[in-house]
């Protein structure tokens, strides 16, 4: 399958772990097409591997200064349903997905993008370079259900420093907070996310895994089910401040 914005590849001792690497310029920002080419490679992922099968997929980067900087909020200036055509769907589908999802966060990540990893089940974050803030009390950003995902994956005082207090995260500060799982080098990030992918890949082949995951985080799941493709109402608050 042929991509625009993405690459997909295949690793692992049996080539059933799968690396997605974004490269959209400028910085990764996910607007409505790159989100949709997402769920397409997501999907395509989930064709090659099959019902009941062992396998894991790694979202990354495809340098080590942005991860993803977030949404192109300049888009909704045209589109005032862009995250509901594109950003929405993308979370629900990585909510959704019946394998064990790693985030690779290879460096900057900023506003939804920090929602796009949190909707992963595991982080490994760059130990050298990158940071990880969620600016929408400074921006007067709000969508609805933005913060399912952060209270189901993070404790309550994190959830705090995260929404209400905007807290630029180091990968030392975030792996403290438990916003990830593993920081390494960045020549050894790859290597640290493969190991989760070949530690956890086996819990997919009984295909009960996002059954679990969405007794787990199921509200968000469902939140941004609800929002998804809406048309009749807008289901985000536009930001007074585009950072």
């Amino acid at each position: 399958m042929k991509f625009q914005y993405l690459s997909v590849t295949s690793t692992g001792k049996d080539s059933n772990i799968y690396i997605i690497t974004l490269n959209k310029p400028p910085e990764n920002r996910l607007n409505v097409a790159a989100c949709q080419e997402l769920i397409r490679a997501y999907r395509y992922v989930e064709s090659c591997l099959g019902q009941d099968s062992a396998g894991a997929v790694i979202l990354t980067g495809n340098d080590h200064k942005f991860f993803t900087t977030g949404l192109d909020l300049y888009e909704r200036d045209v589109n005032k349903f862009a995250s509901s055509d594109g950003f929405y769907p993308l979370l629900h589908t990585v909510l959704d997905f019946p394998f064990p999802t790693i985030a690779l966060i290879n460096g900057h990540v900023f506003g939804g993008a920090c929602l796009l990893t949190l909707a992963h089940d595991y982080r490994v974050m760059n130990s050298k370079r990158g940071f990880w803030q969620m600016p929408p009390v400074d921006a007067g950003l709000h969508h609805v259900g933005m913060g399912s995902l952060v209270r189901s994956k993070l404790s309550p005082q994190v959830a705090r420093k995260v929404l209400l207090q905007a807290h630029k995260y180091t990968g030392k500060e975030a792996l403290q907070d438990g916003i990830v799982d593993v920081i390494a080098e960045p020549e050894e990030m790859l290597q640290e996310a493969i190991k989760i992918a070949e530690q956890w890949k086996d819990k997919s082949r009984m295909g009960v895994y996002a059954l679990l995951r969405d007794e787990l985080w199921g509200e968000a799941r469902k939140q941004y089910a609800q929002n998804s493709y809406v048309h009749r109402m807008e289901t985000a608050r536009e930001p007074k401040v585009k950072l």
